[in-house]
């Protein structure tokens, strides 16, 4: 149900003006009650964020001094003094930050803030709407009613029927004829002389209303109260018609057009430096040019150099418990683990690592042993297990933060010894959330690059080659100086990091999208998937008869053996032998051959670049999946285990490896094929719910594109839309253009690159553009603003306010630019579509156990997919649920103007689910 929420922006400027003491701006101008209203309203505004229900928002004020009831009687509120001289030039001030706000800026001439609430409340009743008005005025509360609140933010309060009761005796309906007979000094509204609210209101809860007052005066018992009834009946008529709301004054800002969005940070970060608000400005985000370095709450002095000789290892209970007790006071402590592979789900745990404060730090050995090997015995070490136990409730201990650098790691090496790290932050997630674009996110790199440090290399410890070393054979003063030098920097640069994630905007992002995926994602790490391995052997042994049959087209197509792999002798036989037009070579002479170049070649109808592309599919399909997933199963589990990271995409996406799962062809048969490997357990089935064309639904909804957010609305096939408007038929081959051009145009396709993909001249190209922009003005305007905003800031912002830096958007080399360009348009609208998948991730586990469904377990992400195992009795609750958490994922943060649709299906293998 919409909620409006309907703030008295009037009475908050005078609460505003005198609750801070006279203060200037830059320009020398008062803004005292401005400074102190735009921190009221964001109150409001992150008050209203954190509460459920509102939908809808405006701010009203009084347009002047004079409305209707001045007509009625000039008298009215004449007894009022002018406004303080300091305070009238702030009245358009602080419109304009309720503008910043992006929120609508109501007012109407000849009426009062309270008539146009009280139109805008009656239209929005009559509507089935909820309304909430953000006053405790009590002219207002006439107006309560079901459905109906005031918001007293001063008290911090909800004012219904019985507040009005308890106040005046009266419900809601009847206080106007309160207020008519007792009067009101401040807007000199007369009353009944003698009249005051105790009075006024045993009289109406008596008689109903001031006429059945009036008309019981002269047989009432004789005395003032009946002689001044009598003798000012006009007068309380008059009051009547002054306190009596008007509700029906044309509404010129449709209620439609309230709709709360967010807060667009331009438009407050520009109102906020024009009046050199600084306090402001570092809860915004990033403080301006001008104001002085000092004045940061972030900077934070140089940390003394890693004093790599004064790092502690502990080899004692006791010194083990010493550490345990100062990090558990401190609250908080950087946590490292060393372990002898970099397979987190066998690596074995050598050694843990931590560190309180710069250069207090330690080293806590585990499982180090080599003896003669290293040239000597290693001194005894606290039992395994005894450590263990010592370390388990800090570890899982909610009033002690554990910091790590990729602490995924981390959790999935201590979960095995059945330690839950929590709670937890991650500096590079952090540094990710902050940075992306910028430069990498792995420690050496950001430890240069802020520390000015440059730490220890690996190699350095273990050695290279042969000679390479376990780091369980490391010996311990090395040892302690590499893991507690880990730490150390972890601590280091969250110290650093941590608080710029309010000063730049990224906390929302960070505590509200990536870390609390951290968990999730190790969870679906550690639980793999299935995969039937002799599938896999007979799908490579196919795959293997297949490409030799391609060779042997191509053989004999170009009429010779060759070297299909070799891009020389591919390059020589096509542009030399075979005298193919177009070739190019690149620095070292030898043609390209690269896929565009196939492709064009393929699309000209050369048969060999056909069976080429063919080939290396083929192969490509061969070596990394039939064959190497068959070395990637697990001994003990017998399921594959990727490994997903936070910080691999730039646009916020999870990537995969080791192996890539996310690269498997999704619209191919061979592509299936390999799916078909993936499996469910014996009386389970595999589950796939997938976003249907999440990206071109956000796009309708960032670019505003009525055409396309109404079909999604009605659930039309969106290709056949753009098919229609840009060819006027929908055919297949309409169809199939439209969706490629749906596509590439939010990829930023250049004409060339369209006249490729769609073999078609580069002119025609350019005419299926403008015409796409023609017909869908809203994505023309979506891109220029983009790129406009990022060669202006640098960075492009996701609907959840994720940052992604283009540092090469100005780039003078334009290949450089342009793909900069055509990136950062992609970018809002794919790091959305990331975030959103990656809040759905995160509700998904709580949802099912609130459902009673604690088997269904989340193994994949793909892009817009995500992959279940579950009991086959499961299947259809399951669905229910996970469609539900997945198309509400963006709210409440974010509510989109278009539906998001999620395909699910369910099989025996991942294949089968499609």
């Amino acid at each position: 149900m919409p909620h409006l929420y309907l703030v008295d922006g009037s009475g908050y400027i005078f609460r505003a003006y005198h609750r801070l003491p006279p203060l200037t701006n830059k320009h020398g101008e008062p803004v005292g009650a401005v400074y102190g209203y735009t921190t009221m309203l964001w109150k409001l505004a992150e008050e209203l964020n954190k509460a459920d229900g509102p939908t809808h928002l405006a701010v009203i004020f009084d347009h002047s001094a004079k409305s209707f009831r001045n007509d009625m009687y000039d008298q009215y509120k004449a007894h009022r003094p002018p406004p303080p001289e300091d305070l009238v030039p702030q009245f358009p001030m602080i419109r304009d930050a309720t503008r910043a706000f992006s929120l609508p800026c109501l007012e109407e001439p000849g009426v009062e803030a309270d008539d146009l609430i009280a139109s805008y409340t009656k239209a929005a009743l009559a509507q089935g709407w909820q309304v909430t008005i953000v006053s405790s005025d009590k002219d207002l509360m006439q107006l309560i009613e079901p459905g109906l609140d005031l918001y007293d933010t001063m008290n911090n309060r909800r004012l219904g029927a019985e507040a009005v009761i308890e106040k005046f005796g009266v419900p809601p309906g009847q206080l106007g004829e309160v207020l008519a007979l007792m009067g009101d000094s401040v807007d000199n509204v007369p009353g009944v002389p003698g009249v005051g609210p105790k009075t006024a209101s045993k009289l109406i809860a008596e008689h109903g209303d001031v006429e059945a007052v009036l008309a019981a005066a002269p047989s009432m018992k004789p005395g003032k109260l009946r002689d001044n009834l009598i003798e000012h009946a006009e007068k309380a008529r008059l009051s009547r018609e002054l306190v009596k709301l008007k509700c029906d004054v044309p509404l010129g800002h449709p209620l439609e057009e309230m709709e709360l969005q967010g807060i667009p940070e331009p438009p407050l970060r520009a109102f906020l430096e024009h009046h050199g608000f600084k306090s402001l400005l570092m809860r915004l985000g990033q403080v301006a040019d001008e104001v002085p370095e000092a004045e940061s709450s972030i900077e934070l002095p140089p940390d003394p150099p890693c004093d790599h000789d004064g790092y502690e290892t502990v080899l004692t209970v006791e010194a083990l418990d010493r550490w345990i007790a100062a990090a558990t006071a401190q609250g908080f402590v950087a946590v490292d683990t060393e372990t002898d592979s970099k397979d987190q789900m066998h690596a074995g745990l050598v050694g843990v690592s931590l560190a309180l404060e710069p250069n207090k730090a330690c080293y806590i050995p585990l499982g180090h042993g080599g003896g003669d090997l290293l040239g000597g015995d290693f001194p005894a070490q606290i039992p395994f297990d005894t450590a263990v136990a010592k370390l388990k409730p800090l570890l899982e201990n909610p009033a002690v933060l554990k910091i790590g650098h990729n602490i995924k790691f981390d959790m999935c090496v201590l979960a095995r010894h059945g330690v839950r790290i929590a709670p937890y932050d991650d500096t590079i997630v952090i540094s990710f959330d902050l940075d992306a674009g910028l430069h990498g996110h792995g420690m050496d790199e950001l430890a240069a690059t802020h520390l000015n440090h440059s730490c220890i290399a690996f190699k350095d410890v273990v050695g290279t080659g042969k000679n390479q070393l376990g780091f369980h054979q490391v010996d311990l003063n090395s040892a302690t100086r590499y893991a507690a030098e880990d730490a150390d920097v972890t601590l280091r640069l969250w110290r650093r990091l941590k608080p710029r994630l309010s000063a730049d905007g990224a906390t929302n992002v960070y505590e509200r999208v990536d870390r609390p995926l951290i968990p999730v994602v190790g969870a679906m790490e550690r639980a793999g998937i299935k995969v039937d391995r002799g599938y896999l052997s007979r799908l490579s042994g196919d795959f293997a008869q297949q490409i030799g049959a391609i060779e042997a087209d191509i053989f004999a197509i170009v009429g010779t053996p060759f070297t299909i792999g070799s891009p020389k002798q591919l390059g020589d036989i096509l542009f030399e032998q075979m005298g193919l037009k177009g070739g190019r070579k690149g620095k070292s002479g030898v043609y390209s051959t690269d896929v565009n170049e196939l492709e064009r070649l393929a699309a000209e109808g050369v048969e060999v670049a056909r069976r080429v592309l063919d080939w290396r599919q083929l192969t490509k399909l061969k070596s990394t999946y039939t064959d190497a997933l068959q070395q990637e199963i697990s001994p003990e589990t017998g399921r594959v285990h990727t490994c997903y990271s936070l910080t691999g995409a730039q646009t916020g996406r999870l990537s995969s490896t080791e192996p890539n799962l996310q690269n498997i062809p999704i619209r191919t048969e061979t592509g299936r094929q390999i799916r078909d490997a993936f499996v469910a357990e014996p009386g389970n089935v595999i589950l796939s719910a997938d976003y249907s064309q999440i990206e071109l639904r956000i796009a309708a909804h960032m670019a505003d594109v009525p055409q396309l957010r109404a079909a999604f609305a009605a659930g039309e096939d969106i290709h056949a839309l753009t098919a229609t408007e840009l060819f006027g038929e929908v055919n297949r081959d309409t169809r199939g253009r439209a969706k490629t051009i749906n596509f590439a145009i939010l990829y930023g396709i250049s004409r060339w690159g369209l006249a490729g993909r769609l073999s078609v001249t580069v002119e025609e190209a350019q005419v299926m553009i403008d015409r796409y922009f023609e017909r869908f003005p809203g994505i023309n305007r979506y891109i220029a603003e983009t790129l406009t905003t990022v060669r202006e800031r640098g960075y492009t912002t996701t609907l959840f306010g994720r940052r992604t830096h283009f540092p090469r958007i100005k780039s003078k080399v334009q290949h450089e630019r342009q793909g900069a360009e055509r990136a950062a348009i992609n970018a809002p609208i794919q790091g959305t579509s990331a975030d959103i998948i990656k809040r759905a991730m995160v509700k998904m586990g709580p949802a099912l156990e609130r459902a009673g469904l604690p088997h269904v377990r989340m193994l994949l992400q793909v892009h817009d997919e995500l992959v279940f195992e579950l009991p086959e009795r499961d299947a259809e609750a399951a669905s229910t649920v996970i469609r539900d958490v997945m198309a509400s994922a963006a709210e409440p943060a974010v509510k989109l103007s278009v539906p998001l649709g999620v395909e699910i299906g369910h099989g025996a293998s991942w294949g089968a689910a499609h």
